[in-house]
């Protein structure tokens, strides 16, 4: 046991030059999608009305990664609402260093965002997996996960860039 913990992520944790979440890009064979900075990252997260809230998962410096980062994973997650169910926790990223995985640090990640969800009186965690990702898909189904893709033909959508911004003009 390395003796890794919990914690709420901290302003000056976003930065460092290799953010876990251009790793988590990288990962999921994206890496050109992302389009902001650490100072961006800081300004979203811990302004006095905070877009998202993140936990990381901390390790000593002995058993620092490779690179040297103490900070090995983190879970990025915010609340939204439902006009069926009420109040819901959505998890946006979930993402371990692949040399820190099988340790249990995902699980305690993911657990801490549900307690915060039920401690907030939350009805549901929602998020999303890329299709490809069937380690993570066999995971959280391992959890209790509904992949609701499947069990109710939900399809996720968004607007983005020029799209956005014509129908935010009414075009």
């Amino acid at each position: 046991q390395m003796g890794w913990v919990v914690r709420p992520c901290r302003g000056e944790d976003c930065g460092g030059g290799s953010p876990p979440s251009q790793e988590l890009a990288e990962f999921e064979k994206l890496p050109d999608q992302v389009q902001i900075n650490d100072q961006v990252l800081r300004e979203d997260g811990f302004a006095n009305d905070p877009f998202y809230r993140c936990l990381v998962a901390e390790v000593p410096p002995e058993y620092r990664s490779r690179d040297g980062h103490t900070i090995v994973g983190y879970g990025l997650y915010f609340f939204t609402y439902s006009t069926w169910k009420g109040r819901n926790i959505y998890m946006e990223d979930l993402y371990i260093m692949p040399e820190f995985r099988g340790k249990g640090i995902g699980k305690k990640l993911m657990s801490k965002i549900a307690e915060i969800g039920v401690e907030n009186r939350c009805i549901e965690m929602k998020f999303v997996v890329l299709d490809w990702n069937q380690a993570a898909i066999d995971f959280y189904q391992s959890q209790g996960a509904v992949d609701l893709t499947a069990a109710e033909g939900w399809h996720f959508f968004h607007f983005k860039g020029d799209a956005l911004v014509r129908l935010a003009q009414g075009q």
